[in-house]
């Protein structure tokens, strides 16, 4: 989902329980990214620029604070200042660092991240700090101009299976490389 809405794609989730992705269907829709129910499953799409958002990390059934990092990276693309606000973990942001290395403009102020919505991201060198992390570089790279690489994706490799595979059957330029 946080993928069609950073690159502004058209997907359908094949078989996809909406009762259970509430919280960030509302999240998106706040954000300018379209959801439908059909029968196949769930529609996702955008059309025009991601809008600012604040968001706020709830135990099951508000936001995941699992979804906080990918969902960084879409507001670091967004029009006007979002707020994120992690209620479940401390020190929750070491992604917010990397971010910045492609552009992002980001302030951790305790428990909140402000961010500031850039016309766009750069490819760079950045790391996966942690699962989370990685995922939301990988979103930030699909939106970005130039080259991104990331380092250490045993990380990612831990939550994600194949997910360079299933990008580019989405239609995303991403490679592994050993």
């Amino acid at each position: 989902m946080a993928a069609a809405a950073i690159t502004g794609g058209d997907i359908l989730l094949e078989h996809a329980a909406e009762e259970h992705l509430k919280p960030i269907m509302a999240k998106l829709a706040e954000c300018n990214v379209k959801t439908e129910v059909t029968e196949e499953g769930l529609r996702v799409y955008r059309k025009g620029r991601l809008h600012a958002v604040q968001v706020k990390t709830m135990p099951y059934p508000g936001f995941p604070t699992d979804l906080q990092a990918p969902f960084m990276s879409l507001m670091a693309v967004a029009k006007g200042t979002s707020i994120i606000t992690e209620t479940i973990f401390e020190n929750r942001f070491l992604h917010a660092g990397e971010l910045q290395r492609m552009g992002a403009d980001i302030r951790i102020d305790s428990r909140s991240a402000i961010i500031e919505g850039v016309e766009g991201l750069t490819g760079a060198k950045v790391r996966a700090t942690d699962l989370r992390a990685g995922a939301a570089l990988i979103l930030s790279a699909l939106a970005a101009k130039g080259d991104t690489e990331i380092s250490d994706i045993y990380h990612i490799e831990r939550g994600y299976d194949h997910i360079e595979e299933k990008l580019r059957r989405l239609g995303a330029e991403i490679r592994r490389e050993d």
